[in-house]
């Protein structure tokens, strides 16, 4: 069994994006690592040059800023890395610039790409996801969260990327039969310092609207407001040991009430039909559950 990893980055540095801890937590898990690097206003390209492993395959891209349909460019981008990967590997693991694989679940990773690589129903494996806000310390808790997403796929030219980048389908637009695996992703795309975070906010609109939108809707902060949160809880468990030393270089403090729990009114009435269904009603689903 052979494993591709594949990611796309942009401007790492200067939005502060984990990119070197995505990379590495999943690195021992593939053979060889695709990193779409794309033409950035920082060292990103130097900073991608520089990880210590022979697995590592750069290829360099211009991403279409002129393109604002929904995320679009992220999907194209993360399709040029999938096309990249070798044609031998059987699975191609996906991990997202803030996204970060914990050692503890390599091993169940593996287990399951051995048990279904023969198994040709299987598309691809699902993951849990923890959604990091604020700080280290905090985890988003409304279901505006998605709780699980595809990050591992086989290698199958006929899936690409969907929407935003978020997902995967087959062509023409089919969803992915998968399995949910007992494995979970740690996202910590809404952690970083609020200056950092308002300016990557801001970039990362001009990719979703045009510039009538942002100009009648976009506020002009110079921080962002991280108290204007539905509901979140505290974390007790372990970050994952590549997340360590930039964990102890945060440089800002952000404090929260978990107690308060303002869900929309939609939440609210999914959330008691939910309970006594026991069923989770309404939730975005981009793939089909194998049993």
């Amino acid at each position: 069994m052979k494993v591709s990893g594949f990611t796309i980055v942009r401007n790492a540095i200067k939005y502060d994006y984990p990119i070197v801890e995505a990379i590495t937590s999943v690195l021992p898990l593939c053979d060889e690592f695709v990193v779409a690097v794309g033409k950035s206003e920082d060292a990103t390209f130097n900073l991608i040059r520089k990880i210590a492993s022979p697995k590592i395959k750069i290829i360099e891209t211009v991403w279409d800023d002129a393109l604002r349909a929904g995320g679009r460019t992220f999907a194209l981008e993360t399709d040029k890395a999938l096309q990249a990967v070798s044609p031998d590997s059987t699975w191609c693991f996906y991990i997202q610039a803030d996204e970060i694989l914990h050692e503890k679940y390599l091993d169940a990773v593996k287990e399951s790409m051995l048990r279904y690589k023969d198994d040709p129903q299987v598309d691809g494996l699902l993951f849990k996801y923890r959604h990091f806000y604020g700080s280290y310390d905090y985890v988003g808790e409304s279901w505006r969260w998605y709780r699980r997403e595809i990050r591992v796929i086989r290698n199958d030219k006929s899936i690409f990327s969907y929407k935003d980048a978020q997902g995967f389908r087959k062509k023409p637009n089919s969803k992915l039969k998968v399995k949910l695996i007992d494995a979970e992703i740690y996202h910590y795309g809404w952690v970083k310092d609020p200056r950092t975070m308002e300016d990557k906010r801001k970039e990362w609109n001009r990719f979703y609207f045009n510039d009538q939108w942002i100009e009648q809707h976009e506020a002009q902060a110079d921080e962002f407001d991280y108290s204007q949160v539905d509901s979140l809880s505290l974390f007790d468990g372990s970050h994952p040991a590549v997340m360590q030393a930039r964990i102890l270089k945060k440089n800002w403090k952000f404090d929260h009430d978990v107690s308060k729990k303002t869900y929309s009114t939609k939440e609210t009435i999914k959330r008691a039909i939910s309970k006594l269904i026991g069923y989770r009603i309404g939730e975005y689903k981009n793939y089909r559950l194998l049993p």
